[in-house]
């Protein structure tokens, strides 16, 4: 009877063992509220995670930029960024003709591409040249999640875009139009690979700009990270991490005096932010070397109001490079009145200014704009400013790898690190720097964290 009992008993226990541990409910920490976290937050509670999102800023949606609406490309150009866009039922228009294909704006006259053929047909052969000789580096690319294939291929990372561009020898006047185009894009052509160049050209191979701004979506990017902050159920903004540790049974996230518990990290933030945080175990040595090397991009944005448009009827709306330092223009609705105008500061353009505080920035904008539009300074009403790369929090725009470092560094960060998953626009091998890119390393970080709960990895 005794033994029947003991047996009984054994058995009850194992079945209630059984039902606690298919009743536990894995948790996981998002580090970082930008995009990729946002979306891998998302993606996680959607599939019954207990999660938990910590923010160091006060405000959610990262790098997302100022500008009143965020130009979209097509759905086979951007299928993530639809798709939530779809799940979340948020209104696009289409993006106005004069903002579907590029500008130039030379000495402070702006010229069309079609003005440019007419006006100054050697600038224009010079800029289509530069074109058909990278598309030609691209054709011998057949793979772009496969960059270093050929030892071709790897020669073409040991040198630097502006070593390539020097060999060209373009006319200074297409070259300072194609370095302000690369700059505002990726970084300085002196501090970019060619190899990356070249393999972000073969991803975009056969869509020309006109697909890559077919839509806008009003109010820009924080649209997108408020609907997903409102599916979310926990998220601390003014959170910033300090360290996390590791153990066999799951993860310590330290902010201030506080603790985070939970199985699992999805570490969401740039590379010179996960610099700052204190990892148990450490990165190995390849990767704390990387964090120091891997180059980041540079650029300053500014929202520039004004009383009326000073530009008349000119069109300084689309991607408008300029010769004179100034870096992508665009004319954004204004909501009260008046006409704003967002200008993009890139590359050693933008790093000359790192000690300028936001007023003087403004006014060296001001400056060349009244030059060419007598009249700017006069109807200037303020400015609104996002400086990026001295942010201590962020340390950089977007990831633009530098000569070398593909060979090096290709596809490190999407490789979980124990119980701890990267994201971010760092870590898509096609779209980096992109919306499209973050929110893509999102849901691979959330299929990822998935897996290992489950026993694998990916």
């Amino acid at each position: 009877m005794i033994g029947w009992l003991s047996k009984s008993a054994l058995l009850l226990w194992m079945l209630s063992s059984l039902a606690l541990a298919e009743q536990h409910q894995p948790s996981v920490i998002v580090v970082g509220a930008g995009m990729a976290g946002l979306s891998a937050a998302y993606e996680l509670q959607q599939k019954g995670w207990q999660v938990t999102v910590l923010e160091a800023k006060p405000r959610i949606g990262g790098r997302g930029g100022m500008a009143g609406a965020e130009w979209l490309g097509t759905p086979e150009l951007q299928p993530q960024l639809h798709h939530y866009l779809q799940q979340f039922k948020l209104k696009t228009q289409p993006a106005p003709e004069e903002a579907r294909t590029s500008a130039y704006l030379i000495d402070g006259k702006l010229f069309s591409v079609a003005d440019l053929a007419r006006q100054q047909p050697a600038v224009a052969a010079a800029i289509n040249a530069y074109e058909q000789q990278l598309e030609a580096l691209a054709e011998q690319m057949d793979d772009p999640l496969q960059p270093t294939a050929t030892d071709k291929l790897r020669a073409l990372d040991q040198s630097s875009v502006a070593r390539w561009l020097d060999t060209l020898a373009l006319p200074p006047v297409a070259r300072s139009l194609i370095d302000q185009r690369i700059r505002s894009r990726y970084d300085e052509p002196s501090r970019l690979s060619l190899l990356y160049l070249v393999q972000q050209s073969r991803v975009y191979q056969g869509s020309p700009t006109f697909l890559q701004r077919s839509e806008r979506l009003p109010g820009g990017s924080q649209v997108l990270a408020q609907a997903f902050l409102k599916q979310l159920r926990t998220l601390k903004t003014g959170a910033r991490v300090e360290a996390i540790l590791q153990s066999a049974d799951g993860v310590t996230v330290k902010v201030g005096n506080a603790g985070y518990q939970a199985d699992y990290v999805v570490l969401a933030v740039p590379l010179p932010a996960v610099a700052k945080i204190s990892l148990t175990p450490g990165l190995d040595a390849q990767q704390q070397v990387a964090l120091k090397d891997i180059n980041y991009g540079w650029r300053e944005q500014m929202l520039l109001k004004f009383s009326k448009p000073f530009w008349g009827q000119e069109r300084l709306s689309g991607e408008i490079f300029s010769n004179q330092g100034l870096g992508v223009i665009w004319i954004e609705p204004a909501l009260k009145g008046g006409a704003n105008l967002l200008v993009n500061i890139a590359g050693d353009n933008a790093r000359v200014m790192k000690s300028f505080n936001d007023r003087q920035m403004a006014d060296q904008v001001l400056l060349r704009l009244d030059k060419y539009y007598p009249g700017a300074r006069a109807a200037f009403k303020g400015y609104e400013m996002r400086r990026l790369s001295p942010d201590p929090l962020i340390g950089g725009a977007y990831l633009a790898y530098g000569p070398g470092e593909i060979s090096q560094y290709w596809r490190m960060w999407e490789k979980p690190f124990g119980r701890v998953v990267f994201a971010g626009e760092h870590t898509d091998p096609l779209y980096p720097g992109t919306l499209e890119g973050a929110l893509r390393s999102g849901e691979r970080a959330a299929e990822q964290v998935a897996a290992l709960q489950g026993g694998t990895s990916r």
